[in-house]
């Protein structure tokens, strides 16, 4: 049945198409365009095609005028020649040769498994079809095979949903090898941006030498220093030496060995077994010792997603030197960057508030600094800083305004945690998403805490040093579970500490310097073992230094900034603010001086981007 309205100021004629089915009315209206000038009408029933391609399911299921019978092993499946040749350019292009097969009224497919078969005819005639785990690779060749681009592209988006480090590769070469574009491009990032898990996994051993290739030479491997693709490269040559030895400066060609330290060469060619890979190893490290560059270049840059800058924001200034943008309390609003590779710094675009003490995290690519201190005020805002536009936004305040207090990331959130709250120190910690832009008190802490480090390392949190009511300087080291919200107390410092800096670098917690008892400024360094629960001292700081910022990447750690004692040991009352920056290299356990910042900063915010 069919009702029509028609509007004569716009020249359309609405028609209502009212379908019947069973007890139930649907009722659809289709717009029919008119020629002003002729006066013809276009009339288009959505409902016409699937109507058409119902019928023919229908048809093809009761066997009525079935021309061709499509046969894998034992099953057999009917179907209509004019249908397979509309819907996939093979059937077409077979049915047009006219082989003997076809005239018979049957083709033979034995690259389709049988049980893929009947899915495929399926989708060809209603253009749905169910994926699982099981099907979708044998399906995805055969609708590759049989050029059903629609079903392939299907069976894409479904692996895309599936990518996981331990599965990125093989997805990666099974989509390359049937043309996956699109997959083969989404698997790859995958693996670059998961790298060290892929790294270790089984699949990276079994990669054809040009795919392995295309990944080490990749800019956009996620990776911390160049040494994390030096060792899973070493890994693939040897497993399996015979065949692959003879590949071995063809592969080292795309590590970028100027930048992994001697004694980190020198170490791999410990490690390696097979005498030949050893060798060329040698050779290789003999060639950059000598600066001839006859097999590798004698100079290399960090990937871009292996580039790293340390961002300092914020902190307070106590010597004659002007500083840009700040107030007059001596409290900057301007922030800074230190490349780690070049040894340079560069200035930041300034934040919207000065802020000292606040809490600085790296998240999703961009730096928070929320709270902190302005003068006798503390605060619970916050703002986020865009990399890419160099601009700072507002986000949402905290609950509750806190200084001197620890703040990390963890998965997709921050965490708060303690700090010096309204006239007291706080032991509350709240969590926030960036998405909804909102901050949760969650629980509590052991016990209330200020002016500690607080780092995250594989999915647990640990919180170091700092002040409570019971000590002012404690050599505790807790740890902190997010998914089960647990406390757990592990095994204590050498040297008790607050306001010392925090950073992880491989699997080591470093503890930088600080305030220590009868106010003394400290000099020392220790690190604690997450492999091991340990601790041991390390090579002390060319210069004592407190309330200072760090940050760690490219094997190294920096420190830069923060106060140090004067003559008189009046720390309090005449504070030195400190420009020097020192560089560590755990291999040679030393510190050494590095390019100072462009204005001396203390109790200032620091995370690496």
């Amino acid at each position: 049945m069919t009702s029509t309205v028609r509007d004569y100021k716009l020249g359309t004629c609405y028609v209502y198409v009212i379908k019947i089915t069973g007890n139930s009315i649907i009722m659809n209206s289709i717009a029919i365009e008119t020629n002003n000038q002729e006066g013809s009408k276009l009339y288009k029933c959505r409902e016409y095609p699937y109507k058409v391609s119902a019928n023919l399911h229908y048809f093809r299921k009761d066997g009525r005028f079935c021309d061709i019978e499509l046969i894998s092993g034992k099953t057999k499946v009917k179907a209509h020649r004019v249908v397979l040749a509309a819907s996939c350019e093979y059937f077409d292009a077979m049915f047009n040769v006219g082989l003997e097969e076809t005239q018979k009224g049957r083709v033979l497919l034995h690259s389709v498994p049988s049980v893929i078969l009947p899915l495929i005819i399926d989708f060809i005639y209603t253009g749905e079809i169910t994926i699982d785990k099981v099907s979708v690779q044998n399906l995805l060749i055969a609708a590759d095979m049989l050029q059903l681009r629609e079903l392939v592209y299907g069976c894409g988006e479904f692996l895309k949903r599936e990518l996981h480090p331990s599965n990125a590769l093989g997805i990666f070469r099974f989509a390359e090898t049937h043309n996956c574009k699109e997959l083969a491009e989404e698997a790859l990032t995958h693996a670059q941006a998961h790298w060290n898990l892929v790294a270790n996994g089984d699949e990276l051993l079994e990669l054809p030498l040009q795919q392995l290739i295309t990944l080490l030479s990749s800019e956009q491997l996620k990776v911390d220093n160049e040494a994390q693709v030096l060792y899973p490269a070493l890994k693939w040559l040897e497993h399996d030496p015979a065949t692959r030895r003879r590949h071995c400066f063809e592969v080292l060609s795309h590590v970028r060995l100027p930048l992994i330290s001697p004694q980190v060469l020198d170490s791999a060619i410990k490690t390696v077994h097979d005498p030949s890979i050893a060798v060329a190893l040698k050779t290789v490290r003999v060639d950059m010792k000598s600066g001839r560059g006859a097999l590798v270049s004698l100079s290399a840059e960090p990937r871009a997603r292996a580039r790293r800058v340390l961002v300092i924001v914020g902190g307070s200034c106590h010597d004659s030197v002007p500083h840009p943008a700040v107030t007059t309390d001596n409290i900057l609003f301007s922030g800074l960057k230190f490349d780690l590779h070049k040894r340079e710094w560069e200035e930041l675009a300034p934040m919207g508030i000065a802020r000292i003490q606040p809490g600085v995290a790296t998240l999703g690519g961009r730096v928070y600094a929320v709270g902190g201190e302005q003068g006798s005020q503390i605060l619970a805002n916050g703002e986020v800083y865009d990399p890419q536009l160099d601009k700072w936004s507002d986000i949402a305040p905290m609950k509750e305004a806190r200084c001197e207090f620890g703040l990390t990331a963890w998965k997709s959130n921050l965490y708060a945690f303690g700090g010096w709250v309204g006239s007291d120190m706080g032991s509350s910690v709240e969590v926030y998403d960036p998405v909804s832009d909102e901050w949760t008190l969650v629980e509590d802490m052991p016990e209330p805490r200020f002016g500690m480090g607080v780092v995250t390392f594989e999915g647990v949190i640990y919180v170091v040093g700092g002040c409570t009511h019971t000590w002012r300087h404690t050599q505790d080291l807790l740890c902190y579970h997010p998914l089960l919200r647990k406390w757990q107390t592990l095994k204590s410092m050498r040297h008790a500490r607050s306001q010392a800096a925090a950073v992880v670098l491989d699997n080591y917690l470093y503890v930088i310097g600080g305030i220590g008892p009868r106010r003394t400024v400290l000099a020392s360094v220790e690190r604690y073992s997450f492999d091991d629960d340990r601790w041991e001292e390390v090579g002390s700081l060319k210069e004592a230094r407190a309330c200072c910022v760090a940050g760690a990447a490219e094997g190294v750690l920096v420190v830069a900034g923060g106060d140090t004692e004067t003559e008189h040991r009046a720390f309090y009352q005449e504070r030195t603010t400190l420009s020097s920056v020192e560089i560590y290299d755990p291999v040679e356990n030393s510190w050494r001086s590095a390019p100072p910042l462009p204005h001396s900063r203390t109790e200032a915010g620091a995370a690496l981007l």
